[in-house]
């Protein structure tokens, strides 16, 4: 305790300091932050992130301070910095308080997937960064590549059903309901989510996977790497007897250009609309 009381008294810095960004020492506690700040040419201003912050590999290479749910405040005071940028997730809520009581300044930003809150995320981060014209061109780009898919979506005769699938090593197998991320992202691409009975995620049972009849697995990148690749999926309870795995259709993409909602939104919406919508498309 006595070292974390040592180390917010240090940090109770003026609030001058925020007004040149190069002074800035910024922890970022989310994958999708990490990514925008970077993206808004910012990243050398990071000394710290989260788990989470997968990408760029500069990201990846910072001091970690846990998963961005499961913080503790003496890692991240531990860096000095004087600007913290995190999403809502962010926690447990008393260390987002130990944080804000040391005289850091703590920002906080929606969650929720869905373009327009990506765009207002990436506006804000750039105006509190001081990079509002590099975040304006970031938005500018993924309006343009969601308008044109939006076009395309519009004009489908009809929308493969698609099943998205989380998964981690051997034991954890996921199905993914409404009002998520994954969720949105197959309707932004041009599918319709092979479940919807319910909201978030639910563990995967041979019956609901059959019952759903997908056309196509998604799954990020991650997890397929987890599985072993396509054969691993194909071996999940179920998903041989569906149309998707009759027809071998497996649709990957990066982590955080599918489930992010940050600078490469448009990206993943352009990925998933070829994939879905290509007879022999299978992303990887």
């Amino acid at each position: 305790m006595k070292k974390l009381i040592t180390l917010a008294l240090f940090l109770c810095l003026p609030a001058s300091i925020f007004a040149e960004a190069k002074d800035l020492r910024i922890v970022t506690l989310n994958g999708t932050v990490s990514e925008i700040v970077f993206a808004l040419g910012k990243g050398k201003l990071v000394v710290g992130n989260d788990t989470s912050s997968l990408y760029p590999p500069e990201a990846l290479a910072l001091p970690k301070v846990g998963y961005q749910r499961a913080l503790s405040a003496e890692g991240i005071l531990s860096l000095k910095p004087n600007l913290i940028l995190g999403l809502e997730y962010a926690g447990p809520p008393e260390v987002i308080e130990q944080l804000k009581s040391a005289g850091i300044k703590v920002i906080i930003y929606p969650g929720s997937p869905g373009v327009e809150p990506a765009l207002n995320n990436i506006l804000a981060i750039g105006k509190d960064i001081g990079a509002e014209k590099e975040a304006q061109k970031i938005v500018q780009d993924i309006r343009k590549k969601h308008s044109k898919i939006a076009e395309k979506v519009s004009k489908l005769k009809s929308k493969p059903k698609v099943l998205f699938v989380y998964h981690r090593g051997t034991s954890l197998a996921q199905v993914s309901g409404t009002e998520t991320p994954a969720d949105e992202m197959i309707r932004l691409g041009g599918g319709i989510n092979a479940v919807n009975g319910f909201k978030g995620f639910k563990p995967i049972t041979p019956e609901a996977v059959i019952a759903a009849q997908p056309d196509i697995i998604l799954i990020p990148s991650r997890g397929l790497e987890s599985l072993g690749g396509k054969d691993g999926v194909f071996s999940l309870p179920g998903v041989k007897d569906t149309p998707a795995g009759k027809k071998a259709r497996v649709v990957s993409i990066d982590d955080l250009v599918l489930l992010g909602f940050g600078p490469r939104l448009g990206q993943g919406i352009e990925e998933l609309f070829e994939s879905f919508h290509s007879k022999t498309s299978e992303k990887k």
